[in-house]
């Protein structure tokens, strides 16, 4: 292992124009040569007082015991982790959130944002979640006054387990001097992200068994209301399709959601490059690397940017996510389905992208009459409002002109694939919108299939920009 850090040191003396095309190489081969291997390292878990002493590797042991072993992506990392209030629950949650917080020269949101998680969340919701704020700064009686205040403010929430306070010591730490200046950042910025990177590592390392889902927050964040039902509603339209990382924000390292299987290999990925570049172009370099070229981002954006002061020397942040609303309730369920057309298709521009929550649309050649769009149900299910939109602000004129809504039962196996055969109409576009309200009490049966029909030819393309569903229930099993 000192063979292949030494290896990684002579980086430093490359000139920076080479630095990112050998690292993405160097990520790429470490990556995928480790990524499916067994289990290795065991996570220790100890409840010591905050100030409890203890003899301490030197810095060239510490160094070693840290990184060594990095061939392992998969196992958890070897660190003896502080609880400073709360202990986890032995049931596994469906989400935990992640928040690491340092001391702020100017401003501290964290109590804040603590709240808004908690506030924003009905009781049925904060079963489901569990908080984890990890303490990473080096000044320890920061970090006992403030777990203080927390301990004090949130006692319910941590006596009910949905809130755990931890703090990784220095000693498990790599060396933050004499880093690499890649970028032209100032010594002193190069060693804040590189320890950043570090903190959000042995966060995730933490993290790994807690729950099937992991939410990274910052620690000035507030939150839309009921965010757990909206990311679910999210997470559920999504089955059956492979993705890495699903973002809930537009903004830096806010509201990204991971599989809980992938953290030991994002904990060790930050690791391993923690002295590159800033955390969230690192995630950019893991997701592509576990072939997920694409951003997944959803609006409207469950959380927003609050803090006025960086954590960076206090340095103004004004950012604002302006795809963000309070109130996200109302967010389309749109039950896993398939879908068929027999329009043709305008390059990559599919079927499946009018169906998805991501800001994407279907995009076809002129229609003719009799065309269709067909969503087939992967289960029946009773539906209560349809809301389909066609065009967008820049193309105002690729609108359905003429078309009908229906619903449909009895499924059977066509050379298309499976179709219902019998139909209802709910009604017509108008200016290429639909929206019918109540349809559960308007249609008797579970419906099996949804259909847009053609009623007339048109010359203008025909953009699908959202087709949303919401549910009554569950899809019947």
């Amino acid at each position: 292992m000192r063979l292949v850090w030494k290896s990684l040191d002579k980086m430093r003396c490359f000139r920076k124009r080479s630095t990112i095309p050998f690292l993405g190489v160097l990520i790429t081969c470490l990556l995928f040569l480790n990524l499916y291997m067994e289990d290795g390292y065991v996570l220790e878990e100890d409840k010591r007082p905050l100030r409890e002493t203890s003899m301490h590797p030197s810095n060239s042991e510490r160094y070693v015991h840290t990184f060594r072993d990095l061939t392992n992506f998969s196992g958890t990392i070897n660190v003896t982790y502080r609880y400073l209030a709360g202990n986890p629950l032995p049931r596994k949650k469906y989400l935990t959130i992640g928040l690491s917080s340092v001391k702020r020269k100017r401003g501290n949101y964290l109590m804040e944002t603590i709240k808004s998680i908690f506030d924003q969340s009905s009781y049925e919701e904060l079963k489901e979640i569990v908080v984890v704020v990890h303490l990473a700064d080096f000044d320890l009686a920061w970090c006992e006054n403030l777990v203080q205040d927390i301990s004090r403010k949130f006692a319910h929430h941590i006596i009910a387990g949905r809130l755990l306070v931890i703090h990784a010591p220095e000693e498990y730490y790599p060396s933050l001097v004499g880093l690499k200046r890649n970028y032209n950042d100032p010594e002193d910025r190069v060693r804040f992200r590189s320890k950043q990177n570090v903190d959000y590592a042995f966060l995730l390392n933490f993290c790994t068994n807690l729950s099937d889902f992991y939410m990274m927050l910052e620690d000035d964040v507030r939150c839309s209301r009921n965010f757990l039902t909206s990311l679910k509603k999210v997470v559920t339209s999504r089955e059956g399709s492979y993705w890495v990382m699903l973002e809930f924000s537009k903004l830096g390292y806010i509201g990204k959601l991971y599989h809980s299987r992938d953290l030991p290999r994002l904990a060790h990925f930050l690791l391993m490059f923690y002295q590159e570049m800033p955390c969230d172009w690192l995630l950019i370099h893991f997701r592509d690397l576990l072939a997920q070229k694409d951003v997944i981002r959803f609006k409207p954006s469950l959380f927003q940017h609050m803090g006025y002061y960086s954590s960076y020397k206090g340095a103004e942040n004004k950012l604002k996510d302006d795809d963000f609303e309070e109130d996200s309730i109302d967010i389309p369920d749109n039950p896993p389905a398939s879908l068929y057309t027999n329009i043709n298709v305008f390059e990559n521009y599919d079927a499946t992208k009018a169906y998805s929550s991501v800001d994407e649309y279907f995009w076809g050649k002129p229609p003719s009459t009799g065309d269709f769009f067909v969503i087939v149900f992967n289960k029946s299910t009773k539906i209560s409002k349809i809301k389909i939109v066609t065009g967008t602000d820049d193309r105002q004129n690729d609108i359905l002109h003429h078309g009908a809504l229906e619903v449909g039962e009895k499924l059977v196996g066509t050379k298309r694939g499976r179709q219902c055969s019998s139909y209802i109409t709910l009604g017509e576009f108008k200016y290429g919108n639909i929206e019918v309200q109540d349809v559960d009490h308007k249609i008797a049966f579970d419906i099996e299939c949804v259909r847009i029909v053609v009623t007339a030819s048109q010359k203008e393309w025909l953009i699908i920009r959202s087709i949303s569903l919401w549910t009554t229930q569950p899809p019947s099993q």
